[in-house]
């Protein structure tokens, strides 16, 4: 049985519903929206694995959709397909041209709309595979030489930020193929540090207004590192946001609330948690794990998203374990 998340974009409730029945009965995880509009803000909370879209909608059509969909770094894969009465030459060309992987015209059958679904996904996961294989040594040789060398706590610190991090995805209901992209976010998300003076990394005291400055360069600098590299992309949005804050008062660009990409927020959490219990900082005196706990949760709704820190909530046992 199937288990990616599918999104549906469809105003019409009863072609909406009938298409969630249908799809649920594959063993599809299945999400609706009944305009573009609804769609991205549902988007702002997961990750679907393939989005099924009508065009003619009200508010944000399909159109709109495909586009608002593609100028975000960590949706760029994301197979689209159109589903639409459109019989239109013209229209299935409009499509083709902004580049949407298939296009499907109402009524389609069970047959053709289940065939299209599992090849779009399944070459979906081919292109991810061949990416990662040309990406694999360059990478993760980068990785392992540049942090390591750098500061002997890296090493550790990236692993348990990514297990604190897959902690919470899980409790938000995220499928494998996106906790694959958080992972990577995850390992990678202080890369920007090795370009960072050795004399501010591990500066014993406060840093000064000039220390700070140089310190809050390593996000834009990280994504610079990786940005050539196509399997590497959907880690771009954690590298640069981890340390922006629901309230709009982090770095580097100031993002408040949903503004900061959904795998950023988690990896904040999740960064933040490992920062506070690590005892080996020369800077920072540890906390305890429920320490830290109570801290994260008082910060949330300004530091943190309150939606994750909720999940990290749920997810606590799990992560106090991995822990000790």
């Amino acid at each position: 049985m199937a288990s990616e998340a599918i999104l549906i974009v469809e105003d019409n409730d009863v072609l909406r519903q009938g298409l969630q029945a249908l799809l649920q009965s594959e063993g599809y995880v299945v999400h609706t929206a009944v305009h573009g509009g609804d769609a991205i803000a549902q988007m702002n909370s997961f990750t679907p694995d393939l989005i099924l879209s009508d065009i003619s909608m009200p508010e944000v059509d399909g159109y709109s959709l495909f586009e608002k969909v593609r100028q975000k770094p960590e949706w760029v894969s994301i197979p689209f397909i159109f589903l639409t009465a459109r019989r239109g030459r013209d229209e299935i060309f409009a499509g083709k041209r902004l580049g949407v992987e298939d296009y499907l015209v109402k009524p389609v059958t069970r047959q053709e709309l289940t065939t299209t679904l599992r090849s779009r996904l399944a070459r979906s996961q081919q292109l991810l595979l061949v990416q990662l294989q040309q990406a694999y040594e360059s990478s993760l040789i980068m990785l392992a030489n540049a942090i390591e060398l750098r500061d002997h706590h890296t090493r550790g610190h990236v692993e348990r930020v990514r297990d604190h991090a897959l902690a919470i995805a899980q409790q938000l209901g995220w499928t494998d193929g996106h906790q694959n992209h958080l992972e990577y976010g995850s390992i990678l998300h202080d890369i920007g540090k090795i370009h960072i003076l050795e004399s501010v990394l591990k500066k014993p005291g406060p840093l000064n207004e000039e220390e700070w400055e140089e310190m809050k360069k390593h996000p834009i600098i990280g994504v610079e590192m990786i940005k050539n590299i196509p399997y590497l992309a959907p880690a771009i949005p954690v590298i640069r946001h981890h340390h922006e804050r629901w309230d709009g008062y982090g770095y580097p660009d100031g993002l408040a609330g949903e503004a900061i990409p959904l795998p950023a927020r988690i990896v904040a959490v999740a960064d933040s948690l490992d920062a506070m219990t690590n005892s080996d900082r020369p800077y920072r005196k540890a906390l305890s794990p429920e320490d830290a706990y109570d801290e994260i949760v008082r910060c949330s709704g300004t530091h943190f998203d309150p939606m994750i820190v909720k999940a990290l909530q749920r997810a606590w046992d799990t992560i106090l374990a991995n822990m000790k």
